[in-house]
């Protein structure tokens, strides 16, 4: 019976499947709302022959992220900072600030470093890198917090800011 249902099942949904993808791609012509009109009937449709059909059940998690999608930024992106602030605890030199993506698209990869050097120029410690694992939207803030371990020589320091697809131009903004 297993066999039977499979084989019904296969025929169906590649059946179905070919239709849906020539309404697919008529729906593409109309834009964005019916081609997804189109996938989400799809989806519909195969959840009801794995159900009805073959007999199994399943559970869907999460939801269609709404609003527009924002490409990332390539090259260059414009983030703004606050002016960093630092405190010693006697281990470690905790920088914490935070940044606002000014560019028109999201920033992905965001990787904050913090350098340390003694008088001379010559450095002496740093911190891990401040990762951001999302991309940053347009406007959205963010605070960030930074760790380097204390090094009696420590005299000045630097922030870098960078991205996956290019370099970062920091501007320092009185407040966000």
């Amino acid at each position: 019976m297993a066999v039977v249902r499979s084989l019904l099942f296969a025929v169906l949904f590649y059946s179905a499947t070919l239709l849906w993808v020539l309404a697919g791609i008529v729906a593409t012509l109309f834009g964005r709302r019916p081609t997804l009109a189109v996938v989400l009937s799809w989806v519909g449709v195969h959840r009801w022959l794995t159900r009805h059909v073959i007999g199994i059940t399943t559970q869907v998690e999460g939801a269609i992220p709404s609003g527009k999608l924002v490409n990332p930024v390539r090259g260059e992106a414009e983030l703004g900072y606050t002016k960093p602030v630092t405190k010693n605890d006697g281990k470690f030199v905790t920088s914490t600030m935070k940044v606002k993506n000014l560019s028109k698209g999201a920033i992905a990869g965001l990787k904050i470093d913090e350098f340390w050097y003694d008088k001379d120029g010559n450095p002496v410690t740093g911190s891990q890198p401040f990762r951001w694992k999302k991309p940053l939207q347009p406007g959205e803030v963010i605070e960030v917090v930074l760790k380097s371990p204390v090094n009696k020589a420590m005299n000045r320091n630097q922030y870098k800011f960078e991205h996956a697809n290019g370099k970062i131009k920091p501007t320092l903004l009185p407040k966000l």
